[in-house]
């Protein structure tokens, strides 16, 4: 039973490490990085529940009775394009703090910009 749904242990657990690391770290770097394991659960969760158990490609065919559906996987692919745009200019964002404050962590930004 456990061994059937381990995609789905992995899923929640890239899940809570990703999004423990978006709230629990300071540095914006980690942050990005947290958001990137939480992007990939989001991208394994979807590409779990596309794969139909005995499903084929969705070609024509007299032999061939179930059929798995494309699009999610599909869908994954532009979500990782979108996912590695966001995090170059999540970067890039960063760069341009650290120029401007002189550093990443949030917690001297948030004194620096009160000041």
């Amino acid at each position: 039973m456990i061994l059937d749904l381990f995609n789905y242990w992995i899923v929640v657990i890239l899940m809570m490490v990703g999004l423990f690391i978006i709230v629990a770290r300071g540095n914006l770097v980690k942050k990005i990085i947290g958001l990137n394991i939480f992007q990939t659960s989001v991208f394994v969760f979807y590409i779990s529940v596309g794969k139909v158990q005995g499903g084929s490609a969705p070609i024509l065919s007299d032999s061939i009775e179930v059929y798995s559906n494309p699009l999610p996987h599909v869908l994954i692919l532009t979500a990782i394009v979108v996912g590695v745009a966001t995090t170059a200019l999540g970067l890039a964002l960063v760069i341009r703090i650290k120029e401007a404050y002189g550093s990443v962590e949030e917690d001297e930004l948030q004194v620096i910009d009160n000041q």
